[in-house]
């Protein structure tokens, strides 16, 4: 409205739209490429949809860790991936870090995706840049040893698990149990009353965080628009509706959290989102290797 720019949104899950970013090649009319995690970002860029931009507004908006080193994408969105903990069941003061999920203290308690997901495939690439791809195969294979189940269901399915005694503690991105604190339902409201959440790594490296970027595409047709776009993206003003659209952190420090993550303070982890999606082949082996499925 305020540009006279109209803006076209194709919608999809992130892989198949990158597919067809791909299969259409310069014909491609799309000008900007938005998905979730870092390992998707890092595909799109090993796939060439990126081109470099310059963008004064967008280098000194987004943290230096949550964009491209050579401004191929740039972060517009944070999510935490933290633990979620059966409250009548487990003492808050027994947690501290992911690494001490795989302690044999939590045989048959932990519940967590598929490795298939994305989101673990980031959690491990941080992982394996912090402490090497020995110790990061080592932490793969104690937490298979103490999965309360075979990996199955969503980040929420997680979480409602730990809620239903499945298991006594969950790992899954901030966002989801927001949702059920928002929700209207009385089953979603038991669960937020049954389980609490934990931000690890707080006296340690911090708390993984990932996000939801974009970047232009290699042959927009429209470059300079979708640059202004993303500019856009990572105003106070549209931060504020990314950030409560899906209960996420915004990366622009000048704007508001949503009220439902107010209070919520925590050290995060800073190991670049490029360094976590370039390892996401070592890490999706390290998964396949411990058995992780």
């Amino acid at each position: 409205e305020e540009t006279g720019i109209e803006v076209n949104v194709v919608d999809g899950k992130g892989d198949a739209l990158l597919e067809r970013i791909k299969a259409e090649g310069e014909r491609s009319p799309a000008d900007v490429f938005i998905t979730v995690d870092a390992g998707r970002l890092w595909a799109a860029e090993e796939a060439g949809v990126f081109q470099p931009i310059e963008s004064e507004i967008l280098t000194e908006t987004v943290p230096e860790e949550f964009r491209h080193p050579e401004n191929l994408w740039f972060g517009l969105s944070k999510r935490a991936r933290v633990l979620f903990y059966a409250k009548d069941r487990v003492d808050p003061e027994d947690l501290a870090t992911y690494e001490d999920l795989a302690d044999p203290q939590w045989e048959g308690e932990i519940l967590i995706r598929s490795s298939s997901n994305v989101y673990n495939q980031s959690l491990l690439g941080m992982i394996i840049a912090e402490h090497g791809e020995e110790a990061a195969a080592e932490w793969a294979e104690g937490m298979v040893a103490n999965f309360a189940r075979t990996p199955q269901s969503n980040d929420t399915g997680q979480i409602r698990a730990v809620a239903a005694g499945l298991g006594d503690v969950a790992v899954a991105n901030h966002y989801y149990y927001a949702r059920l604190v928002l929700s209207d339902d009385p089953d979603d409201q038991q669960v937020v009353e049954e389980v609490g959440i934990f931000f690890p790594n707080q006296e340690t490296t911090g708390t993984h965080v990932n996000i939801s970027g974009g970047g232009v595409v290699q042959g927009a047709p429209n470059r300079e628009e979708a640059i202004r776009f993303l500019e856009f993206l990572v105003s106070p003003e549209a931060q504020a509706i990314l950030a409560e659209g899906n209960a996420e952190f915004p990366v622009n420090e000048d704007a508001p959290l949503p009220e439902v993550l107010e209070g919520y303070e925590f050290k995060e982890n800073t190991t670049p989102a490029s360094t976590i999606g370039e390892n996401n082949p070592k890490a999706i082996r390290i998964f396949d290797r411990a058995d992780w499925r």
